[in-house]
């Protein structure tokens, strides 16, 4: 056992204030974390995972400084990348509420793109402690003159919701920003939160990276979240259709269930079915109107941010959403949740269901609506593996030189930097772990030039050498890639025009 301190104790006195207390995998976690380890928590959507790497942060500030109630840390020390936007504002208010409960004079920011500039040149005075933060935005940030400066007194990066992010390009974005933190500061310490996962051995290795598995744990909550199945039929099988649409045929008995319940999410797959569903809603219950609502990634900011303030404030009684509202969000009014259609892997179920009965010990309840007859057949395969908790494994993306190239464009906008030490330094990501030199060179050679079929095209050229050490000294190019950075690539439209 480890001596917790008086952090410990003064953190115990608040939870009794309150009437909590901490579950197994939350002391579990303070431990490792206090004892210097890296790691990854795995527990049920619900039960905590925020706080149990929240606690031991401030834990150990208060050990660590003897006024910790008036003098606040200096620079930033905390780093929380979030991979959405409408987890931000949730977990900013748990986090600071907190801290000034627990009368820490600790500021908890928010760094996405819905950012204002007002915060956005607020923050550029004077960085908060710790920082809600995207992927992409932790990027720009490396892409500012001042970046080592900026993260040096940074101690620990949590990666929340980590199950979300292996399997795509903005983990890949993510390790490569692990990588360049651990350069700055070799102590850092980096702990993932992730709910619905099969591989999570291979999701700690991504997180920690080649060589820094060694003083690094997997914690897992031995709760297990009790969720129940339904599933909304229609009165015959001939109802629905064999193959496509939308579920509206389903509408009435969707409704029964909605009207039944305090509160509802309606989940569905795409944003055009979202509001299809809403408008269908709408028109046929009318009163409806004023207490349901809309939510996806294409909504005004004000739009999405006054939802989910009305959804905590137990003003609304439906919202029709996409994965926008999948993950993290603490919505505890929400009674049931809804699927239309398929939604594609069990993991994203159990996920999804974790939406209602949003808090320790409590059971979430989930309706699976079928749009067509064979999805029947997948209502019983989802039923059996919520049951047997099969979740599937995300497959990490390798090698994806394409956000690579895109990292060093970045590197150079901002502080630039020397090729054989960044070669070394994401050598140390999972994605990267066996690039070539060959690899390397060719990738060197296309920030420079564009490839060697455009040598002759000016607008190619991004990436200058200057005394070993590459950057961009082209205003333009670097305004351009700031503009433009990221790897969330939008649906492919076509525009059509009646004559």
């Amino acid at each position: 056992m480890i001596q917790k301190g008086k952090g410990y104790t003064i953190l115990l006195q608040w939870l009794k204030s309150k009437n909590w207390k901490l579950a197994a995998f939350q002391k579990e976690t303070i431990e490792a974390f206090l004892s210097g380890k890296s790691g990854l928590v795995n527990a049920p959507t619900g039960s905590g995972k925020t706080y149990s790497l929240w606690f031991p942060v401030l834990i150990n500030y208060i050990n660590t400084t003897k006024n910790y109630k008036t003098i606040p840390a200096k620079g930033l020390q905390i780093l929380w990348v979030t991979p959405l936007r409408a987890l931000a504002k949730d977990l900013q208010r748990n986090m600071q509420q907190a801290c000034n409960e627990l009368e820490i004079p600790w500021q908890v920011g928010i760094r996405t793109g819905d950012m204002a500039a007002k915060e956005r040149t607020s923050q550029k005075k004077q960085m908060p402690q710790s920082i809600i933060i995207t992927p992409e935005s932790l990027h720009l940030l490396f892409a500012q003159k001042n970046s080592s400066e900026l993260f040096k007194n940074i101690a620990t990066v949590v990666v929340d919701e980590w199950h979300e992010l292996i399997g795509s390009k903005r983990g890949v974005q993510v390790e490569l920003a692990l990588a360049r933190l651990r350069k700055i500061n070799p102590e850092l310490k980096t702990w993932g939160i992730s709910a619905t996962i099969g591989n999570l051995e291979q999701a700690k290795e991504l997180l920690m990276g080649a060589g820094h598995m060694k003083d690094s744990i997997i914690i897992k909550a031995q709760s297990k979240k009790k969720i129940i199945v339904e599933t909304i039929l229609p009165d015959k099988i001939e109802t629905l259709p064999w193959a496509g649409y939308l579920g509206i045929k389903l509408l009435d008995k969707v409704v029964e269930v909605i009207k039944a319940s305090r509160t509802t999410l309606l989940f569905t797959n795409t944003r055009s079915q979202t509001e299809i569903w809403y408008q269908a809603i709408i028109e046929k219950y009318p009163e409806f109107a004023g207490i349901a609502a809309l939510h996806h990634g294409s909504l005004d900011r004000e739009m999405r941010a006054w939802v989910e303030e009305s959804l905590h404030n137990e003003k609304l009684k439906l919202v029709v959403c996409t994965s926008s509202l999948d993950l993290g969000v603490d919505f505890r009014p929400v009674e049931t949740v809804i699927q239309v259609g398929s939604p594609k892997s069990i993991s994203r179920f159990v996920q999804r269901a974790g939406r209602s009965g949003h808090q320790p010990n409590a059971t979430s309840k989930i309706y699976f609506t079928p749009t067509h007859s064979l999805e029947l057949i997948e209502a019983v395969s989802l039923r059996e593996g919520v049951e047997k908790n099969l979740l599937e494994e995300r497959i990490p993306v390798i090698n994806a030189y394409d956000v690579l190239a895109q990292w060093l464009v970045t590197l150079a906008v901002g502080e630039g930097f020397t090729e054989k030490e960044l070669f070394e330094e994401i050598k140390q990501t999972y994605c990267f772990q066996f690039i070539e030199r060959k690899e390397w060179e060719w990738l060197l050679g296309y920030i420079i030039t564009g490839s060697s079929s455009l040598t002759s095209y000016d607008e190619f050229k991004k990436v200058e050498i200057e005394n070993g050490i590459f950057k961009v000294n082209d205003r333009r190019i670097a305004m351009r890639h700031r503009m433009s950075m990221g790897t969330i690539v939008s649906d492919s439209s076509l525009r059509v025009k009646f004559q």
